[in-house]
């Protein structure tokens, strides 16, 4: 059976056109320690059901009467009416001229934030998200998990099922073959057209996710520079050839900023930076993230005491064996590096390689998921700008993150 690294490390996703970088999600998730500085595709869901056919999530209510959904339609002016729209049915004007950090419009006037919702797995984000929909009545799901990217890898992922998403539109879901590597820059080209499309519907977006760079690369001004096969081949023999200490320093000469950050001994962002640089002409610090918004968001946080969330990882564990994820993976076929890496997935993996147990493979994964978990609450920890929700209590955190919108639903 391999062995798991008591410090979590694993191997990371590529990134841009081949750039490893941080992610996470569910169980299916993968993700590696690095500083959040240092830096899928598939169409659409279906179109949006009707109407009639929305519903709220799974184990809340979310009928007219309820009292979250009466408190945040007030403003509608009709009791279960969705914001936006009025008693008769004909949606207020929404400006979608969304240009500031702040929320306001070119003419002073607030605009729907993208909510999103992120924290560690299995502490209830999906449950958050579609009750926020429920209760704005008017909103869309986009998913920011990496694995949940992949079709048919739905167990393991804790992928909510489509009987179970209460006709709520899902973008981000099902647009990778298990075949294929996930790529964060083409899925940040795609889940922003989906979330331009569903702000010019004039709805509410819900990223919902824990895979760290997916998040900020929706969310944040980020960019991912192409690559160059030759370039970095050229850089990787000399690195083996001269040491990577001679290219940091070479690095340091051209990017001081940038070789601050990147430890002398990591070869492969060392060569990544010098290639950015060769490329671009520009230094590779230029590409790390602003901490700016792409557009006007409300993050808010789910999280929980450590023991809570390690009983919720173990049961997790085991459920996902009992509802059949042996048979999942074995249906999946051939796997991408980056699918066959997935927490869960990896360990089945080794369990169908003979290598281990059934029940050395559920420790496994739960052992893997706690590290998982332990990485994406250092990750998210580094946001001053999430509004952080106790997970203990669905409800409540329910109420709180809709308390953190009303400066947009009056």
């Amino acid at each position: 059976m391999r062995a798991l690294r008591d410090d979590g490390e694993v191997p990371a996703v590529r990134d841009g056109e081949g750039e490893p970088g941080p992610v996470g999600g569910a169980v299916g998730g993968v993700e590696e320690l690095a500083d959040p500085r240092l830096v899928v595709h598939g169409e659409s869901p279906a179109p949006p059901a009707p109407e009639h056919e929305r519903g709220g999530p799974r184990g809340i209510e979310v009928g007219v009467d309820h009292p979250l959904v009466r408190f945040r339609h007030e403003a509608a002016g009709a009791v279960g009416v969705p914001f936006g729209a009025t008693g008769g049915g004909e949606r207020r004007p929404h400006p979608s001229a969304v240009n500031r950090q702040d929320g306001l419009c070119e003419h002073g006037a607030m605009v729907r934030p993208v909510i999103a919702v992120v924290g560690a797995t299995a502490t209830g984000k999906s449950r958050l998200a579609l009750g926020l929909a429920a209760a704005l009545g008017d909103a869309e799901i986009v998913n920011a998990d990496a694995m949940q990217l992949y079709r048919g890898m739905d167990i393991g992922t804790a992928k909510v099922p489509p009987t179970e998403r209460r006709g709520v539109p899902h973008h981000q879901l099902d647009v990778l073959d298990p075949s294929e590597d996930a790529s964060v820059a083409a899925y940040q080209r795609h889940a922003r057209r989906d979330i331009a499309g569903i702000v010019a519907a004039g709805r509410w977006v819900i990223v919902v996710g824990g895979s760290g760079l997916y998040v900020r690369a929706v969310l944040d001004e980020l960019r991912f520079p192409g690559t160059d096969a030759v370039v970095r081949a050229h850089l990787e023999e000399r690195a083996r050839r001269e040491g990577s200490p001679v290219l940091h320093a070479e690095l340091a000469a051209k990017d001081p900023v940038a070789a601050a950050v990147i430890d002398a001994r990591n070869v492969r962002r060392v060569v990544r930076a010098l290639e950015v640089i060769e490329l671009t002409g520009a230094p590779f610090s230029a590409t790390l993230p602003s901490g700016e918004y792409h557009r006007p968001t409300v993050q808010v946080g789910l999280r929980l005491p450590v023991p809570e969330l390690d009983g919720r990882i173990a049961l997790r564990s085991a459920t996902m064996i009992t509802d059949g994820l042996v048979d999942e993976v074995v249906g999946l076929g051939p796997l991408s590096r980056t699918a066959a890496r997935a927490t869960g997935y990896a360990q089945v993996l080794d369990h169908l390689a003979g290598s281990a147990t059934l029940g050395e493979t559920v420790e496994a994964i739960a052992l893997a998921t706690r590290q998982l978990a332990r990485r994406q609450v250092k990750w998210f920890r580094r946001d001053a700008r999430i509004h952080w929700l106790d997970a203990a209590d669905p409800d409540a955190a329910l109420g709180a993150a809709l308390a953190t919108l009303e400066p947009w639903l009056d």
